[in-house]
């Protein structure tokens, strides 16, 4: 039979539970992930039929009135 302890690659982290630091570095590859989904998102061109509804809109709204 094999000894759990024995095959954890993590001999230095109790059972069950992971570093704090081993926690940070995760957290922060999953931010530097979103961030440059989220940029290439924000990076997109607008479509010429969403600006053409955008002026639509503009256009129908009377000047200084708040929507």
């Amino acid at each position: 039979m094999i000894d759990p302890k024995q095959a954890d690659p993590r001999p230095d982290i109790p059972d069950g539970t992971e570093g704090l630091e081993e926690v940070r570095l995760r957290q922060q590859a999953i931010g530097v992930k979103l961030r440059h989904m989220f940029d290439e998102v924000v990076n997109e061109p607008i479509p010429d039929e969403f600006l053409a509804i955008l002026k639509r809109a503009d256009e129908k709204t009377p000047s200084g009135e708040a929507q």
